[in-house]
């Protein structure tokens, strides 16, 4: 799979040309709504089988193995080229696809309403062939224990269609809000614990599509760490004893003592050590509710991941991943909101205000600025297929479970594809 950033005076032709591709292949594979106005630097995946690499000033086959990862020899051989000769600039060669490694994937599926729009449903249909789990979001929880259900019958039928397993996600939302008040409630009475755990149990059993009982549990009060603990290793025992794995969401920590009550609550040494596998919420740096900056920047995506592996095994943790970036209006007022936006929608913003798309390579992450009609300045960050590629290679190198999406209904396209271009996705 090939990643190409469009330059000034491209066309989807030339680059099909230059990458052995076609015209419909780029199209489809970007879902581009005008394939004659593309964005300079937009990012295209080009779906070809390996890659090529255009030889730069300074280069020889030795380096170009060395940043590629394959012996130089062999980068020879598949070119049919001297090993000792200099390279001219600007010479194409192939490179062979890597091996894929495993993973495991999962994308949470809210519904507003009372039932999915049909977008919604396109979005989870198309990454549906990438994913292990969709998580419908959510059950949550009542202070007597009992669940108040999200609708999951359509998710249901595409998870059965192309075989995805499902997810319980179990939260302590309450009048749309994450209830540190309802957490307590809960976790200070042992009946109601008891009764809530009994609650899970019917409704996965009664159901019959889950494999995973997911809580996503949020803004626990400090003082509640070691109850919400011996909740996790209370469910997990009766969980498992009805063929069931366990899994819980964790806030994205550094250390054992980070403030806040986010953060605080979730131990996570403790409850790594209990369930089968974590997501870590690793986005929401840049959130819509403050200034302007990268959603998932890769510096600290990474201090994250890093950490928790100091207090799990890594092949237990998830990488949260934002599927949205934010369209901000400048200058940031403390109060103010910035829009959620999809990278497609990103995209067409840069297009239809005639401004390039640029790329903070320390974050990895594309941006821009655009005017709008009032004259208003706005900030856009978001995602596209090199910042997803950096995330993957993070994923890999650290030796990851897999990711786990928030939240199918911001169409991203190349995802999806790279997803699948870089791991076996492993099926329940």
């Amino acid at each position: 799979m090939q990643i190409y950033v469009v330059r000034a005076g491209d066309t989807v032709w030339n680059i099909a040309r230059a990458f052995n591709s076609s015209v419909t292949d780029i199209v489809e594979a970007n879902a581009l709504p005008q394939p004659e106005n593309l964005v300079v630097g937009q990012a295209l995946v080009i779906p070809i089988q390996g890659m090529y690499y255009f030889v730069q000033p300074g280069d020889s086959l030795w380096i170009i193995g060395q940043r590629l990862g394959i012996d130089f020899r062999e980068l020879a051989r598949i070119n049919n080229i001297n090993p000792d000769a200099p390279l001219s600039v600007g010479l194409r060669l192939y490179i062979p696809a890597r091996p894929r490694a495993n993973a495991v994937s999962n994308a949470y599926f809210e519904v507003t309403g009372a039932r999915p729009s049909q977008a919604l449903l396109d979005d989870a249909r198309l990454a549906a062939p990438y994913l292990t789990y969709f998580s419908p979001f959510s059950y949550q929880v009542r202070a007597d224990g009992t669940l108040a259900p999200p609708p999951t019958a359509d998710i249901a039928s595409i998870a059965r269609s192309y075989g995805n397993s499902l997810m319980m996600a179990v939260t302590n939302i309450r009048n749309g809000q994450f209830s540190g008040e309802l957490a307590r409630e809960i976790l200070t009475n042992p009946t109601v614990r008891s009764a809530l755990i009994d609650n899970i149990i019917l409704e996965a059993n009664t159901a019959g599509i889950y494999s995973d009982i997911h809580f996503d549990f949020e803004f626990i009060p400090a003082d509640l760490k070691g109850a919400y603990i011996e909740f996790i290793r209370e469910a997990a025992q009766r969980i498992r004893a009805e063929g069931y794995q366990i899994s819980v969401a964790l806030a994205p920590k550094t250390s054992d003592e980070q403030a806040g009550q986010w953060y605080e609550a979730h131990d996570y040494g403790a409850l790594g050590n209990i369930v089968d596998f974590v997501v870590i919420m690793t986005y929401e740096w840049g959130y819509s509710g403050g200034p302007a900056m990268p959603v998932s920047p890769i510096g600290p995506v990474e201090q994250v991941l890093r950490y928790a592996i100091s207090r799990m095994p890594a092949n237990k943790i998830l990488m949260g991943q934002n599927l949205y970036g934010y369209d901000w209006t400048l200058p940031f007022v403390q109060g103010s909101f910035a829009r959620a936006v999809s990278p497609q929608t990103s995209i067409n913003i840069a297009r239809e205000n005639g401004v390039e798309i640029s790329y903070d390579t320390r974050a990895q992450a594309p941006h821009f600025r655009y005017t709008d009609a009032d004259g208003r300045t706005h900030e856009v960050w978001f995602e596209d297929a090199r910042s997803i590629q950096a995330k993957f290679d993070l994923v890999k190198r650290l030796g990851l479970r897999g990711i786990s999406y928030w939240k199918i209904g911001f169409p991203f396209p190349q995802n999806w594809l790279l997803l699948g271009d870089n791991f076996n996705i492993a099926r329940y």
